[in-house]
């Protein structure tokens, strides 16, 4: 059951919209908390456990810290002297210290073990067979893991260091801290959401209001647009090309990489509109995961408009903590007066994006490709933080002006460029083939195959490609007026009952008329729930 399937559509969700406003508004968290269960066991059945695990972990470590925070404020209440007083206060932040590292070590070992282990084993096999050591092997296993694991993962260990650091009161109630991880809408594809973000609304159990409802239900149809008509009709192109790009020039091999970007943006955005919809309808507003991210001028802003969510997590987790951590700040004392300003911050930055990219890359999955794609926005945001004065001389001295359409056209271009490079060595099947294809543009580019109907063996007739085209264009106008700051469900909600309604039903059959289901159609998976 996923969130686009008519089974989540038509069952699963008006079901638990009518039990959740017939029921007592005390109990309707209940509510959520028992059909959030319901979806995640449909979707892993008995891998439920790991979820309930790290509900009973995550609350446990938070009550922990709550309780030590709580017994040395009583103690420091006593008029201890000063060295008392420091030296109680070491050993608390010591204590605490480790109950968070006992947290995190415990969900982050779940993690590796379900999602690397075989990548692990694998790799490590390969290495002592160079090495003439193949007497010793790592068995591998057959692993399932739970959907959502990346995900609740990250959202428990920054409950944890948030209450760790006194940022949000540790939530005594089981059920409470089981909802926020479990919340149905979130489990399967994020946003990876904060406590102090969600909580208090999913605990409410505000009534489902018009407006509401309303606003939630143009989410969905929109989400189920962008899946459904342009992401779903781009798999078979994206496929074929990717499974066997040996097979055409490099020509194809472009339009199969900016394919598989637009499909990524239209399925994982859309499915996000899907979940912040769902959501929606029980007055419970997660984060936007997206801000018209192909308007960026540079690759540090793409990620800052791109899966937000995710880039704000590692920002506030593992960028800021290891900037401010002992060694760095020793750093940014010593290098303001030795090598200067400059080479100082650039030193710092550079280490404190290393793993920040590292676990971006890892987080993905397990495969030297996504890895590759971390490292890869590594080295392009290391070299525009490095770059940047000698690129602002270069303007200067040019008398480019910055603030002109052309200069921000240019900069998208680029930064496009960037971005289609970085999905197709993504999306590849392996390094081997990521490589193959990169050089194939260079080597075998092979215009000749855009319009011999070589595009027409791909899995997609003209009629897809107008739907595709069609339907990428109206995405396109929908995130200019948003980029502007046009408010446009507001606009359509404001309009005249016969006005809305006609908008309203123009999607739904677009949705019904040109997506791509039924006879001939292959389903597909979201991408991103494999993560």
């Amino acid at each position: 059951m996923a969130y686009h399937t008519p089974i989540y559509l038509f069952l699963f969700l008006p079901l638990t919209i009518v039990c959740y406003a017939l029921c007592p508004q005390k109990h309707r968290c209940k509510v959520l908390l028992i059909f959030s269960y319901l979806f995640f066991y449909s979707v892993s059945r008995k891998l439920l456990f790991y979820l309930v695990g790290a509900t009973v972990l995550t609350h446990y470590v938070g009550v922990w810290l709550e309780t030590l925070h709580r017994d040395y404020k009583e103690k420091v209440k006593k008029g201890l002297e000063a060295e008392e007083k420091k030296a109680l206060k070491a050993a608390y932040v010591r204590k605490e210290r480790l109950v968070l590292l006992f947290g995190i070590v415990i969900l982050v070992g779940c993690l590796a073990y379900l999602k690397y282990y075989n990548f692990y084993a694998v790799n490590a096999n390969v290495f002592l067979n160079q090495k003439g050591i193949g007497g010793f092997r790592f068995n591998i296993k057959n692993i399932m893991v739970p959907v959502g694991i990346s995900f609740y993962t990250l959202q428990s260990i920054g409950y944890m260091i948030d209450v760790y650091r006194g940022t949000i009161p540790a939530e005594r109630g089981l059920g409470r801290i089981a909802l926020f991880l479990g919340f149905f809408p979130q489990i399967m594809e994020g946003p990876i959401c904060r406590y102090g973000e969600t909580a208090k609304q999913l605990y409410e159990g505000n009534p489902i209001t018009g407006k509401n409802l309303t606003f939630g239900c143009q989410r969905i149809i929109w989400g189920l647009f962008k899946k459904l008509v342009i992401a779903d009709r781009l798999n078979a192109l994206v496929k074929t090309v990717f499974d066997a790009y040996g097979n055409y020039s490099g020509a194809v091999i472009v339009v199969a990489a900016i394919s598989y970007t637009i499909q990524l943006y239209m399925e994982f955005s859309g499915a996000i509109d899907i979940v912040i919809g769902s959501g929606e309808i029980f007055g419970v507003r997660m984060p936007e995961n997206f801000r018209q991210p192909f308007f960026s001028r540079n690759a540090s802003e793409f990620w800052r408009r791109w899966h937000i969510s995710l880039g704000a997590w590692f920002r506030d987790y593992i960028f800021y903590p290891v900037s401010m951590s002992g060694p760095m700040k020793k750093w940014n004392k010593w290098g303001r007066k030795h090598v200067g300003e400059y080479l100082t911050k650039i030193v710092l930055t550079v280490v404190a994006l290393f793993p920040v990219w590292f676990c971006n890359g890892l987080w993905h999955g397990a495969n030297w490709t996504y890895l590759f794609y971390g490292m890869y926005y590594f080295v392009i945001i290391s070299l525009e933080n490095i770059l940047e004065p000698a690129t602002e001389w270069t303007l200067a001295k040019l008398k480019v002006e910055k603030d002109k359409r052309v200069y921000h056209g240019l900069q998208i271009a680029k930064t496009l460029v960037i971005i289609f490079i970085g999905e197709m060595f993504f999306r590849a099947v392996s390094m081997e083939a990521g490589m193959g294809m990169f050089s194939r543009i260079f080597k075998d580019f092979g215009i000749s195959q855009l319009w011999d109907g070589t595009l027409l063996t791909l899995g997609m007739d003209k009629m897809d490609f107008a739907a595709v085209f069609a339907g990428t264009v109206i995405v396109l106008i929908v995130d200019v007026l948003k980029e502007k700051g046009v408010a446009i469900r507001e606009t359509i909600a404001a309009k005249k009952l016969p006005v809305r309604w006609a908008f309203y039903y123009t999607m739904i059959f677009a949705v019904i008329i040109f997506g791509a289901y039924g006879v001939g159609y292959v389903p597909v998976d979201l991408i991103y729930a494999g993560f």
